[in-house]
Formats: structure tokens, sequence, C-alpha cells
């Protein structure tokens, strides 16, 4: 997770410093302090708001130590769906209190919030409604399992029957574990349905929740031109039957990490990308097609198979070349998980 950390004033700059040395393990952090109240390590501003208009989409989440209706006035221009804006949290001067203000269960802000509130001693501040009352809810459900949500109306309607304590369907494709019967039945006209297949409907209303863990792995040419690797990449999505939502991840070996065409195509579909080095392909298990050439100028002898399968998957489309470009498909194992947070 990319963060960021606003400060305002000393004792800001100083809760900011100690959020980041407990968060630094497992995320990638940047501090943003007032220049009148910096140190060595943060990335000193003069002005709040043009930091705010630069960063709001660059970063994950973004945590602000200073007053909320502060963070409120900073955010409102930017603010556009709670399926893209970043998970903000406002924590107070004195790190008393810890804010959940913007995307609690998509974004993550909710489990965020409980994070830093048990990292500084502070007390967390959530008021989404489900979570007020301990309930499941759809939104962070799919977030933490990593499930691209195909109707956000829907989801939003299942939300408020959990909420008045209503039960709604189940359909899952996958194993699943820490199933709660408190909310499902089996007779219910809506539901959630955990499939690859969107045109599933067990029930006459269905939230169809799409599972994200298609791992691409690509090779091309040096200065491949970045619209012909596009193409490429998204007509052997089509012709495998794989949406686009469904990428967790795109491979290719390290030679390419600054490739043009690789990273524009990460960079347009918010698609993280992993890179292996030669040695780290030779050691994927399974059985690959294989190439003399690519192996001597390369030091591995299929790029695309092996870096699907170094992603984490298992291989589903093999290797496909065409005008010096390959492409594979694999596939994540899945396993739903009911008690799974995004943190």
């Amino acid at each position: 997770m990319k963060i960021a950390i606003v400060s305002l004033t000393e004792n800001g700059r100083k809760i900011s410093l100690k959020i980041a040395e407990k968060l630094s393990n497992s995320h990638t952090l940047t501090r943003f302090t007032y220049e009148k109240y910096t140190d060595s390590a943060a990335v000193a501003f003069s002005e709040l708001k043009s930091v705010i208009a630069s960063n709001f989409d660059q970063f994950d989440a973004i945590i602000f130590v200073c007053a909320c209706g502060i963070a409120v006035r900073m955010i409102a221009p930017h603010i556009v769906s709670k399926f893209s804006d970043p998970a903000v949290v406002v924590i107070d001067e004195q790190g008393k209190f810890a804010v959940s203000l913007l995307s609690g269960h998509i974004g993550g802000a909710n489990a965020l919030t409980e994070k830093i509130a048990q990292l500084i001693g502070a007390l967390p501040v959530i008021t989404t409604a489900t979570d007020v009352g301990g309930k499941f809810s759809p939104d962070s459900f799919a977030s933490a399992n990593n499930l691209y949500i195909c109707e956000p109306d829907l989801a939003k309607e299942i939300a408020s029957l959990i909420v008045n304590s209503k039960k709604i369907g189940f359909y899952c494709e996958y194993d699943y574990i820490n199933f709660s019967e408190e909310y499902f039945n089996d007779n219910s006209d809506i539901g959630i349905c955990i499939s690859r297949n969107m045109t599933k409907n067990p029930f006459k209303k269905t939230l169809h929740l799409v599972p994200k863990n298609i791992i691409i792995g690509v090779g091309c040419k040096k200065n491949t031109p970045p619209e012909m690797l596009e193409n490429f990449i998204l007509n052997n999505l089509a012709d495998n039957d794989i949406e686009i939502f469904r990428l967790k991840k795109i491979c290719s070996i390290n030679i390419k990490q600054n490739e043009k065409a690789i990273s524009e195509f990460y960079s347009e579909y918010f698609v993280p990308a992993e890179f292996f080095s030669s040695e780290e392909l030779m050691k994927a298990q399974g059985e690959f097609s294989s190439s003399e050439f690519v192996m001597k100028t390369t030091g591995a002898d299929n790029i695309c198979e092996r870096s699907a399968v170094c992603g984490g998957g298992k291989l589903i489309v093999r290797k496909i070349a065409e005008n010096g470009m390959t492409f594979a498909a694999a596939e994540e194992e899945l396993v739903i998980d009911f008690e799974r947070r995004i943190l």
C-alpha cells in the first residue's frame, strides 16, 4: 500500500514520524510536512492545497494529522468515487483519535484507521453502518478478497438489507473459510455470486463478484510501440475471455523494467508490475516452451510463461507470439476468507 502522511505542526510532524516508523516495514510511505516543521526524512511544502491537488490520486491512502475540517476542505475538490478515491484517515494533533474519513470499505480506510489507532494508542472512529453494527459488508469483503464488484448499486442494496437484519443468498465457485450463516440463506431472491462467469445468475438479483487473480507475463522487443503492445495484450485477453479488471499483476524479466511499452500499459490500466531476474525465471516450476535465441539474449529460455508463473499463478494461457511480442496468462489459486481484512 502506498501511503502519504501529511502534517502541519511540530506535534503533527512527531506523530507522522511515529506512524511512518511503525508502518514502514509493510507499506511504502511518504511524509509531507509543512516547511516550518519538517525534517530530513520528509518532503517539505509551503501550501497544503497544492500538495493535495498533486498527490490525491498518486497514493492508495492519505493520512492527515490535523483537524477534520482542514482535511475535508483539501480533499473535497478531488473526490470522484469510492471505487477510485484513496483511503483518507484523519488524526488529531494530540494523537487521541483516528477518524476514517473517506473510502472506508473499498479503499481500506476503516482497516487502516484501526491499525493506526492500535499503533499509536488512539481511539478509532468509524461511522460506516455495517461496521458500527459489526455486520458483513459486501464492499469491504470484496476488497479484502480482491474481488471486482460488477454491480455497485446492487452492492449498496445488499448492504442496506444486511444493516436492516435481512438475509441474502450466497453462491461461490471457490473454496471459502470462516463462513457465517448469520447473513445468508438458500432461498433469497437477491444474493452474491463469486465466479469467473458474469452471466451466471443464481438469484433473481445477483451481485457478481469476480476474482482479480489473473497474472499475465509479457515480453517484447526493445522500443516496441506502446500502442502495439497494448492492443496485443487486450486482444489476447479478449480471445481468452479474460476481462481487463481481472488482472492482478503484469510480469516480465527485469531487463524490461524500463521498457516504455510495458510501463505505459501498467500505468494506464493501474495494474501492479513485477519483474524477475533470468535466474528467478529459470527456477519456475512447470513445463514451458523454450527458445535458444531468447536464452542467449536474456539468460532465460522463456519470458512470458515463466514470469506469469513466477508471479504466483498456474499457467492457463500458453505462449502467444506476434511481431516480437509474447503473452501468457496464469491464474492464482483463490480461497475466500470471510474474516480477511484489507491491511
